[in-house]
């Protein structure tokens, strides 16, 4: 075990040296790497006001009303994890690891540890994340909430996730992501690795919502074995200053599904590059990728990439975009790639503006031009997640409204 340990750190300083010769488009020096400790919390509600409202609007409620557990980090402190449900675990992954030799087997395993300068980071000063895990056959009540959130200015936060549905399980998380109102800038470094084992369900919500010049890098797999199912929803409708995301999926035991959901709002001073990619690896596999993203300025990469090995598997991708101002851009990226005869792969891809018929026919019926953007608006998004507060939802129609939007 320890030789196995060794051997991802070493890996881990030759990625590091690799970028460091080469390049890359994020120099790691200007972030702080130290940061105070946080004290315990019994509960969340130690919080400050403000700093409440941002958690509320990525989906984390700190009074913890209908949640089956409670996770939060605090720069590089885990400050809370609390379990109500039999059947659950919820800890830091550093206490994982020292409680589950097996957990090794695990680590790094979805997600290469030398896969960029991000990842060998999180390798070399990782600082907890949360390992998540629901035992053979336990299905939650309610949504269990982990928050990762950053309180001091410049601050670099490098977080290793570990998330386990045992076989028959049915788990249902909200991930938020945030920052504290007095912070500016950051870098998030998140590495998240997903099991779904066969026959289990895991839907995962990521809500983001950092600082203006923040730098956001989520590394994250899933690995879906026979009869699984795994859900990912991805919503960012807030400032970033540059967010990179490429999450992957592998589609590994027959008849194993994958959805993506991702809901994209690029404010003028943002940058995007957002994507996801599924291997189709079984028979029986299915795929299914949705992108909405909108620019009111900013710039927006949209990838997908579905893969197809074996016959008798199925994907479809589709990526729509909206352009709600003269300047930004919203680049669509739709990849098929069938290795096989036998496998169905298809895809839809859309950028443009909203239709003026549409407008002229909202404004038919009694209303407003804005009122009727807005409207249109809302509908193109479709935000509809399973355990959201109705604070989050308040947020949501607040962004995309005639006053959020231009």
């Amino acid at each position: 075990m320890k030789g196995a340990r060794e051997n991802k750190l070493q890996r881990a300083r030759d990625a590091a040296e690799k970028a460091a010769v080469f390049g890359e488009d994020l120099d790691l020096g200007q972030f702080i790497h130290e940061a105070p400790s946080h004290l315990n919390m019994k509960d969340l509600s130690s919080l400050s006001e403000p700093d409440k409202k941002e958690l509320l609007t990525v989906g984390v409620d700190t009074d913890i009303k209908e949640r089956s557990g409670s996770f939060m980090q605090i720069d590089h402190s885990v400050v809370h994890h609390d379990i109500f449900q039999d059947g659950l675990e919820v800890m830091s992954t550093s206490e994982a690891r020292e409680k589950y030799d097996w957990l090794e087997d695990y680590y790094w395993r979805a997600v290469a540890v030398d896969t960029d300068k991000y990842t060998a980071r999180a390798e070399l000063h990782q600082e907890h994340g949360y390992f998540i895990r629901a035992l053979p056959g336990v299905k939650t009540a309610f949504p269990l909430q982990a928050c990762l959130f950053t309180a001091r200015d410049g601050l670099a936060q490098e977080a290793h996730n570990i998330v386990i549905a045992e076989e028959g399980s049915e788990l249902h998380i909200i991930s938020g992501c945030a920052s504290s109102h007095k912070v500016k800038a950051g870098l998030h470094i998140g590495v998240s690795e997903f099991y779904v084992k066969k026959g289990a369900k895991l839907s995962f919500t990521m809500i983001h919502n950092w600082a203006e010049e923040f730098a956001v890098r989520p590394r994250s797999a899933t690995i879906v074995e026979e009869d699984g199912v795994f859900l990912s929803n991805y919503v960012c409708m807030k400032p970033v200053k540059t967010l990179q995301m490429y999450p992957t999926t592998f589609l590994s035991g027959a008849n194993a599904v994958a959805r993506y959901n991702t809901i994209l709002v690029a404010v003028p001073g943002s940058f995007m590059d957002v994507g996801s990619r599924v291997y189709l690896k079984a028979p029986g596999a299915r795929a299914e990728m949705i992108a909405r993203t909108i620019t009111t300025g900013g710039d927006v990469v949209n990838r997908g990439h579905i893969v197809g090995e074996v016959a008798d598997a199925k994907g479809h991708l589709e990526c729509h975009g909206l352009i709600l101002s003269e300047k930004g851009l919203i680049y669509a990226v739709p990849e098929l790639e069938g290795r096989v005869s036998g496998v169905e792969l298809s895809h839809e891809a859309a950028v443009g503006k909203i239709a003026q018929e549409e407008i002229e026919y909202m404004m038919s019926r009694g209303m407003s031009e804005s009122d009727a953007t807005a409207a249109i608006v809302r509908g193109f998004l479709n935000v509809d997640i399973m355990g959201l507060p109705a604070e989050l939802q308040r947020e949501i129609d607040k962004t995309v409204n005639m006053q959020g939007i231009f």
